[in-house]
């Protein structure tokens, strides 16, 4: 089974604590705070790794977490930081915020990379936070909190050359001959429920990529039959062969079909290179049709040739015809991320709920302020009381009627409130 979309949690790391630490030496007593910083936490990275063409190692795997920074130690000495967790994708992967539905990227070069989730900053220790005031200060700061989000991400394949075409007309046969592909082919529609690549090797320099493309259905533009998940791989292609059975009742109607349906599904593609490719000349009955066939689709201006699988007639000629084409074919555009209009958030912001248990203090800066602080150190608690302050939070409190005693849930911290 061919996977071609998956979605994935990913998790960055956190960043190390910095550390309150004093200089511990003979004959100095009193040494200077020398508190190390954390490392910073490790990156979720997404690289197109070129010899992947499918998603399935995510149906296994679907949770990705980065490694946290290692904690600051004393004399100044910071914490490792956390390698990158690197994922590899294949070439042709979208990625997307799964809850937004936002475009984050579009891997399409090998080697790629994208920054899915960062790894958050180390805590300073308290050797930064020494004033002529403060010069033995016991404050630091634990590390920056994890970066989470859930991604999808869906598969377009890349390949030079799309083969077309009705259920049963030939498609995967003609990329057997043409390249080392082995795709499942027996006499029967929906043979292929999955996209093959192939690659094709006409001379020294001629190489191609072909992507044998699913039968299409009426109504797969709305995801009838195999419909839009195969699709979109046709996006990719710069040229289209479209094979037609020889001997279906009506080949033209096939042909409008197929063209009407991927036209549904993305006008541009429409707009892509098309040689159209009679199958099964090798049976009288084809070539009896053959002349009349050939003579309504060149009239609608498109190239047709006469190949047969089974014999290989005719089948250079239509590759190097598809060749040709390449050569002259606009590369595909590049998915670029659409910009979301979004009201800009202050980071400052925050918001105040009361419940049953206590009042609940939800924000951006104040939620990752807590997170860094060290409450079992005076003067940390009395840096994060100053923030309260700065931002206008403690006056919020008061005006919404809390009272002495009272619980304040910020994050995954509890504080009770004293004015």
């Amino acid at each position: 089974m061919y996977f071609d979309e998956a979605e994935i949690y990913v998790e960055s790391g956190r960043g190390g604590d910095g550390m309150v630490h004093f200089h511990r030496e003979k004959y100095k007593p009193r040494g200077g705070p020398d508190g190390g910083d954390g490392g910073r936490g490790g990156d979720v990275i997404l690289e197109v790794k070129p010899t992947l063409n499918t998603l399935y190692d995510f149906r296994h795997r679907t949770r990705y977490v980065a490694d946290s920074g290692n904690h600051g130690g004393p004399n100044n000495m910071s914490g490792k930081s956390a390698k990158d967790l690197v994922v590899y994708v294949p070439p042709g992967t979208l990625v997307f915020d799964a809850e937004t539905g936002d475009l984050i990227g579009d891997l399409v070069e090998d080697y790629q990379q994208l920054v899915v989730a960062k790894g958050g900053r180390g805590g300073r220790g308290n050797q930064h936070f020494a004033t002529s005031r403060n010069q033995a200060p016991r404050m630091a700061e634990r590390g920056e909190p994890e970066e989470s989000k859930t991604l999808r991400l869906e598969l377009k394949m890349i390949a030079d050359i799309g083969i077309v075409g009705v259920p049963n007309a030939g498609k995967s046969s003609l990329l057997a001959v043409v390249s080392n592909a082995k795709p499942k082919i027996a006499n029967y529609p929906f043979t292929t429920i999955s996209p093959n690549l192939g690659v094709a090797k006409l001379d020294i320099d001629t190489i191609l990529v072909l992507a044998d493309i699913p039968g299409l259905i009426e109504g797969a533009h709305q995801g009838v039959g195999l419909g839009f998940s195969f699709l979109r791989h046709i996006q990719r292609t710069k040229v289209l062969i479209h094979v037609l059975d020889g001997m279906s009742e009506d080949p033209i109607s096939d042909f409008s079909q197929i063209n009407s349906e991927m036209a549904l599904f993305d006008e541009k593609i429409t707009e892509k290179p098309q040689v159209v490719a009679f199958n099964k000349m090798d049976l009288p009955m084809v070539q009896a049709r053959w002349p009349e066939v050939a003579e309504q689709l060149r009239d609608l201006g498109y190239d047709v040739i006469p190949i047969s699988t089974v014999t290989h007639e005719n089948i250079d000629k239509l590759m190097w015809r598809a060749v040709e084409l390449e050569k002259d074919a606009p590369e595909p555009e590049p998915v670029e991320a659409m910009p979301v209009y979004r009201a800009a958030e202050d980071p400052k912001a925050f918001r105040i709920r009361q419940t049953e248990e206590g009042w609940e203090v939800s924000g951006e800066a104040i939620e990752r302020a807590a997170a860094m602080t060290y409450w079992e150190h005076r003067e940390s608690v009395r840096r994060f009381q100053r923030l309260m302050e700065n931002i206008g939070l403690d006056e919020a409190l008061r005006d919404a009627g809390i009272e002495e005693g009272d619980t304040v849930f910020i994050g995954d911290y509890a504080l009770e409130w004293q004015d």
